[in-house]
């Protein structure tokens, strides 16, 4: 099991991706959002989550030179992340968008590229262009993001390569149990994203219960229960003390019981659109 903040999975090409790292949803461009990219490096974070909807590419790059050099550390030590959007998926469209990307970056390659959501009749053209910023040595890994059973089986239809990973939303209201045995199946790893439910189950009492006997705040709990799942997690903060304290989660393990409990407590209750319906 996951021991330490730089302990990673192996991806069904071989790289190395971190358990855990630092998602950047909704922090703008700013001061505030360098300083948390740079402090979870600081702090022993080695991945970094980002989109370019998220219109915070450049704050994010500058936070990486900072946080790069503050730790002694080579790009290569660190894994990033980013994603192409909907408007721009189509093959020379996403290719553009993801020179874009690295450019607001201000990086050489991607360790993983997703596609954002599963637009339909534009992802596999998409997927083409991945597959050959891919091949070309441009990014390290291609995955996909918010994709159902359904979606995946269509994809990899007409795909040369499997997605190596579907980030998708996953807490305990959401467990996604079925996606989660079929991406095993077809060696795609699982990455949650929005694990804390964007806050909604910080006061929940059978979390509580749970957290109290651990020592532990309910949100150390939850992400423990991510990586115990064998998933991916990057929570998302701008707070120093949250950073460590999320990063917190190495010095304990939930029994089969917590893990059990938390496990009934799905309701397929998304806090974020859903992929079968969503308009945008």
């Amino acid at each position: 099991m996951t021991t330490h903040l730089q302990a990673t999975t192996t991806l069904s090409n071989g790289v190395k991706m971190p358990w855990f790292g630092l998602g950047v949803f909704k922090v703008e461009e700013g001061p505030e959002l360098v300083n948390a990219v740079q402090t979870a490096i600081r702090h022993g974070y080695r991945s970094i989550d980002t989109a370019a909807i998220y219109g915070n590419e450049e704050g994010v790059g500058q936070g990486i030179r900072q946080g790069l050099k503050e730790a002694g550390i080579n790009r290569e030590e660190l894994f990033v992340t980013s994603k192409v959007w909907n408007s721009d998926l189509g093959y020379e469209s996403t290719r553009k968008a993801f020179e874009l990307s690295l450019k607001k970056l201000g990086l050489e390659y991607l360790d993983l590229y997703l596609i954002h959501w599963p637009v339909a009749g534009k992802y596999k053209e998409a997927w083409r262009a991945m597959e050959q910023l891919y091949k070309e040595g441009r990014i390290k890994a291609i995955g996909v993001s918010n994709f159902q059973i359904h979606h995946l089986q269509d994809l990899m239809q007409d795909a040369e390569i499997k997605p190596m990973i579907n980030q998708v939303e996953f807490h305990p209201r959401l467990t996604q149990t079925e996606l989660r045995a079929f991406c095993k199946e077809q060696g795609i790893q699982v990455e949650a994203w929005s694990p804390l439910m964007q806050g909604q189950l910080l006061d929940h009492p059978v979390l509580k219960e749970i957290a109290d006997r651990h020592h532990k705040s309910i949100a150390q709990v939850i992400l423990r229960w991510d990586l115990q799942h064998g998933v991916v997690t990057i929570p998302k903060s701008t707070k120093e003390q949250r950073i460590k304290e999320n990063a917190d989660i190495f010095d304990f393990e939930l029994t089969a019981e917590d893990m059990q409990r938390m496990d009934a407590m799905n309701e397929n209750l998304r806090v974020g659109p859903d992929p079968d319906n969503f308009d945008f």
